[in-house]
């Protein structure tokens, strides 16, 4: 589970600081909560074009948690609008739907995997793990069968392509962490 959410915040955080990071004080459910929407070229490019303009105002949008002040949410719409969003609402809904794209598409192969079933994969993997204390697994179990519940399988399958003919760019936009294994050399799937 922490992998899974691990993944999705450091993702969602970096591009464009949305999905989890206006939901900051509810990053645990962010993954399930957002508009799942259908994704086209036009949307992804200018999703891509405004991450120069939203970067300064990264650890502003932190620090204002889930209720930005009023200054910064002026800021942030306008430069949603300035990249043809209506807001930073759907600016959001777009990052929230790449970076849903993104934790099931593994980049070495290509393929997709709807996130509902790789966290059920890793229920069984925490079931099975005997290394994890009974009380941690307890509340991982829990944890992780309610994010289960609360997930919507994916509504778009046309955004998997559209993901991936855009994935080199993405993932540029992505810093390299340490301590977490990513794809596979360097190169991105083809579509």
């Amino acid at each position: 589970m922490k992998l899974f959410l691990s993944r999705f915040r450091s993702v969602a955080l970096v591009l464009g600081l949305s999905a989890g990071v206006a939901c900051a004080g509810a990053l645990g459910a962010a993954a399930q909560e957002f508009k799942q929407i259908e994704l086209n070229d036009k949307l992804v490019t200018s999703f891509i074009a405004a991450q120069k303009d939203f970067a300064p105002l990264a650890s502003k949008l932190i620090e204002g948690g889930d209720q930005p002040d009023a200054a910064l949410t002026k800021e942030l719409d306008e430069i949603a609008r300035k990249h043809s969003f209506a807001s930073f609402d759907e600016f959001e809904d777009v990052g929230a739907n790449i970076t849903l794209i993104l934790d099931g598409l593994d980049r070495s192969s290509g393929e997709f995997t709807d996130p509902i079933e790789k966290m059920k994969k890793e229920l069984e993997d925490i079931k099975a793990d005997d290394s994890i204390p009974a009380e941690d697994k307890k509340l991982a179990v829990d944890d992780l069968t309610q994010e289960i519940a609360a997930s919507q399988p994916l509504q778009h399958k046309g955004n998997i392509d559209v993901v991936k003919k855009h994935i080199a760019e993405i993932e540029a936009l992505i810093p390299e962490e340490t301590g977490e294994s990513g794809p596979e050399g360097d190169e991105a799937p083809a579509p």
